[in-house]
């Protein structure tokens, strides 16, 4: 029926990051943010994770444009992957934002920006049409610059989606951000609201007393002063290096995409410095130990990133001091807390001088509190609410929330699963019982793989387990052992200390040799089952493990 919306979250609603959400009215589809998630521990060799897009296949020409809410990699990370896959449909963001994503693609692939199709958000009340969906953008506060909301007007109902946001002082004109206005368009609206920020315990720190407590740290550090922060977030990078210059010190900027971040905002005009003043990394040796700012990524305990390279000594031009200060200028992305923690342990054991959001001020997150729900929720006064962005849990927290404080109803409220279909007319709207296709797709630095379960149960196996490799020389004509298997283990038991076991193993791959079952021919598949088989329920009886068997057969 045409007067009939749906929406399909393919990321976002059941984790922290893979944010991507598709609408659909007719024959449109407008789509809003495609974003990355970061592994989990169970995920090893995993780099990250993007959305899978299948249920668009075959309707790629319906696509009538991809939105932007901001800049952050957990909104654009997945990009150049997605866009190849759906040929290149327009895409729809801030300045800041769609070059951020064209350099994002150009890292994927070289030449591939010139595929891009863009129109630029050039304001606040700027509109357009995408298909039959009017839409149209408000001001949120967020970690980033060119952040928006959007509002999608279809004839069954509006969409209001602020995407990331928090209640803080608009950097355009420095006047509180509210929402009144959102209550009055046209009904029934669906407030679409990310949730990550539900179990905050308090409001977060004013960016002005964050500001002036890196300056007080700038003001009084004995020595050098290295700064760990999300490589987009541009704004904090602004501030620091006018807090730098203002100081008299110089700053240099460490990491591949905080380089790339800096250069795209420089040459945007958002960030305004003297030249002189920012320095390269492999100068700061030239220059007194006061006098360096440095600001990098890492922060989040990243294998290759900048903290970690410092760290473990493989940096080229940093080594840590015992007068440096290092500043952790970021939130901890839900699931690193135990690599964050790793990394500060081993910077306290070399810096004496160490701040971060348990000891001080230094960080303001950019989401909303408890409070901040409850206060957009009764301004916007939504017809319904569809709680995103976040892990399942939080989503149910803010449903709880608007049901107990606010009187919401259940039916005006819909908690959705990744691959949730909710269907909209004027008189209502229903999750259909039937999801849409979203197992994550993994890339792991090889390629871009949604079958990958077979390989990650593999990693997990041998991460936990091990691996024996028993190998087997058979000669063809008499089908008898050359000699004793050779036994490889690796992560499961050291054999010098097992010879019983060891003894155990080469007794099995001899029967299986050598007393062959009448009922299956002895070839070199059935050789390999048999012994994985045998020799892993062998394994398991002895150790209490399975470690993963791999048998290699060779026939001379």
């Amino acid at each position: 029926a045409s007067d009939v919306y749906k929406r399909q979250p393919l990321g976002g609603c059941e984790e922290v990051g893979r944010n991507m959400t598709v609408f659909e009215y007719g024959n449109d589809i407008v789509i809003i943010d495609m974003g990355l998630q970061f592994p989990e521990e169970d995920q090893p060799g995993i780099d990250y994770i993007i959305p899978n897009t299948e249920y668009l296949k075959g309707k790629e020409k319906n696509i009538r444009g991809v939105i932007f809410t901001h800049g952050h990699l957990d909104h654009i990370g997945a990009t150049p992957i997605l866009m190849e896959k759906l040929g290149y449909p327009l895409i729809v963001g801030g300045k800041l934002t769609i070059h951020m994503i064209k350099a994002r693609q150009e890292d994927y692939k070289k030449g591939s920006s010139q595929n891009l199709k863009t129109k630029f958000v050039e304001s606040y009340g700027y509109k357009m049409k995408l298909g039959q969906f009017a839409v149209k953008f408000f001001p949120v506060s967020h970690s980033i610059m060119d952040a928006f909301g959007i509002i999608l007007e279809t004839p069954a109902g509006t969409i209001l989606h602020p995407g990331d946001w928090k209640f803080e002082k608009d950097p355009q004109n420095n006047s509180k951000i509210d929402y009144k206005a959102l209550a009055k368009i046209r009904k029934p609206t669906i407030l679409m609201l990310e949730s990550l920020g539900i179990n905050y315990k308090k409001d977060p720190v004013p960016e002005k007393e964050m500001y002036r407590n890196i300056e007080k740290i700038l003001k009084e550090a004995p020595g050098r002063i290295i700064i760990g922060t999300f490589s987009s977030n541009v704004d904090r990078l602004k501030v620091v290096l006018e807090l730098a210059e203002k100081l008299n010190k110089k700053m240099a900027v460490d990491g591949f995409s905080m380089k790339t971040n800096v250069e795209i905002a420089k040459k945007l005009g958002y960030v305004k410095f003297n030249l002189k003043n920012l320095v390269d990394i492999s100068k700061i040796h030239t220059l007194a130990d006061n006098q360096v700012v440095v600001m990098c990524t890492g922060a989040q305990g990243e294998d290759r990133a900048v903290l970690n390279r410092i760290v473990h000594g493989e940096h080229r031009f940093i080594k840590f001091k015992k007068s440096d200060t290092v500043i952790f200028s970021s939130s901890v992305i839900p699931g690193n807390e135990r690599s964050v923690q790793k990394l500060k342990d081993a910077i306290y054991r070399q810096s004496d001088n160490v701040y971060h959001s348990e000891i001080m001020d230094v960080h303001s997150g950019g989401h909303a509190t408890a409070g901040d729900v409850k206060q957009i929720i009764q301004q916007v006064k939504p017809t319904y609410l569809i709680p995103v962005y976040a892990n399942h849990y939080m989503l149910k927290e803010v449903a709880k929330l608007a049901k107990k404080e606010l009187g919401y109803k259940d039916k005006n409220i819909f908690v959705p699963d990744n691959g949730s279909v909710i269907e909209f007319t004027k008189t209502g709207g229903k999750i259909l019982p039937k999801k849409v296709e979203v197992n994550p797709i993994m890339i792991d630095g090889l390629g871009v793989s949604d079958l990958q379960n077979v390989v990650l149960r593999d990693r997990q196996i041998l991460s936990e387990q091990g691996m024996v490799v028993v190998i087997t020389a058979i000669k063809k004509s008499s089908k008898k052992l050359v000699q004793n298997p050779d036994i490889i283990s690796r992560g499961f038991v050291y054999l010098k200390e097992n010879r019983e076991l060891l003894s155990g193993i080469r007794k099995k791959v001899k029967k299986i040799i050598e007393q062959p079952s009448d009922k299956a021919p002895l070839n070199e598949e059935y050789i390999k089952n048999k012994m994985r088989n045998d020799i892993g329920q062998y394994l398991f009886s002895k150790t209490g493990k399975r470690p993963m068997v791999l048998p290699v057969v060779i026939e001379m």
